[in-house]
């Protein structure tokens, strides 16, 4: 039987391949923004289905995926319109967490996370603006990656902020990862240079989470962080990712803000007070850091925490605004970078899930995949 918080439609298969390949044999639960041809994009939102259209052909991931012989099983659900990172969608409720029952998935790629971790399908095809694949990876022990901003063609998908949107995916392993960035990244790319750790990021993580990332991190150089702009760096994303997101959608939510669930309208609604000033401002902030944090790095790939804790409980929805904060604080750094962004299965003493994640160099996906796999060897 179908489960309708992980699945908004799914086939036997939905969609077959169009070719054959490295992927043949995959099955791929597709975040529910991009297009399938012949199926209409919901966003997770049933009055935005019900405006919708049957698209007319299939997004360019998609059309690289099945090429390369994977077939879709089904659409998967999201947050709306990916405006979050819990999972708890307020129509379809939250999707399973096998590995931590009772908490949530994470978001917004929380349907194709949890149809890979249910073993309903072996790729999850989803998108990263502020966490949207490291985030659901973390909380549910799955293999995830942020593509490099702009690396594979968002021809085809919902946007949220394009200043951020980036495609990515999930799996139950470092080689499948590793076989669908062959599917959808340029070859090549350019090296990684060694690992560092900044404690100071590390600390910003619960002592648990911290503790199994620790386990990677031990014996790794330690280089220092500007932590004093971090609130700054957080603040600019979070405005211009605002403005982003009410340019691309406020049109259709201007007389439909009671449709959405009452955590994505409230940010929607803050969203909609957003100046072009404003936008502007932090544009021009974001710029700054991510020209900053670039030349800090150079070649040198960032380990950190993909989320600062595991899963909360379904049932404390008032602690997950203030998770999102803290959550944001660290994944904003791929983010305002525009950088790629591994997140490796990581186990708490308590035995639940938790993520580590590898920032590398723009270009850097196949040899941070390469990179993540050897790590975990060690371990």
């Amino acid at each position: 039987m179908t489960d309708p918080r992980i699945w908004r439609v799914v086939g036997d298969p939905l969609v077959r391949p169009t070719g054959s390949g490295d992927l043949t044999g995959q099955s791929v639960a597709v975040k529910d923004l991009y297009a399938v041809a012949g199926q209409r994009i919901g966003a997770g939102n049933p009055a935005w289905l019900d405006h919708a259209v049957p698209e007319l052909a299939h997004a360019w991931a998609v059309e690289r995926l099945l090429a390369d012989g994977a077939a879709v099983h089904g659409i998967a659900q999201t947050d709306e319109l990916a405006y979050d990172l819990t999972g708890t969608n307020a129509h379809h409720g939250t999707p399973p967490n096998p590995l931590a029952p009772h908490r949530i998935s994470g978001g917004s790629t929380s349907g194709p996370a949890s149809a890979v971790s249910m073993g309903e399908a072996t790729i999850g095809l989803g998108t990263d603006t502020a966490g949207s694949i490291r985030v659901p990876a973390a909380y549910q022990g799955l293999w995830g990656i942020r593509s490099t901003t702009g690396a594979v063609p968002m021809g085809g998908v919902l946007p949220l902020a394009p200043s951020f949107d980036t495609v990515g995916w999930l799996t139950h392993d470092p080689a499948l990862l590793a076989e669908v960035g062959r599917s959808l990244l340029p070859p090549g790319g350019v090296p990684v240079g060694q690992v560092v750790v900044a404690d100071d990021l590390l600390a910003l993580a619960d002592a648990d989470v911290a503790a199994a990332v620790g386990e990677l991190a031990a014996g790794r150089p330690r280089i220092t962080w500007p932590m004093s702009v971090m609130a700054e760096m957080r603040a600019a994303m979070q405005t211009l990712e605002a403005f982003e997101a009410w340019r691309s959608h406020g049109a259709w939510l201007g007389n439909r803000l009671d449709t959405l669930g009452p955590d994505v309208r409230a940010r929607f609604q803050r969203a909609s007070t957003v100046t072009a000033a404003q936008a502007d401002a932090a544009r021009a902030q974001v710029e700054r850091h991510r020209t900053g944090m670039r030349n800090h790095l150079g070649d040198r790939v960032l380990l950190l925490p993909s989320a600062p804790s595991v899963a909360p409980a379904v049932n404390r929805p008032r602690t997950l605004d203030a998770v999102r904060q803290a959550t944001v604080q660290l994944t904003c750094i791929a983010g305002i970078g525009g950088l790629p962004a591994v997140s490796i299965p990581v186990t708490t003493a308590d035995g639940l899930p938790a993520g580590a994640c590898l920032i590398g160099p723009a270009g850097s996906d196949h040899a941070l995949i390469e990179l993540a796999k050897s790590l975990t060897l060690h371990l």
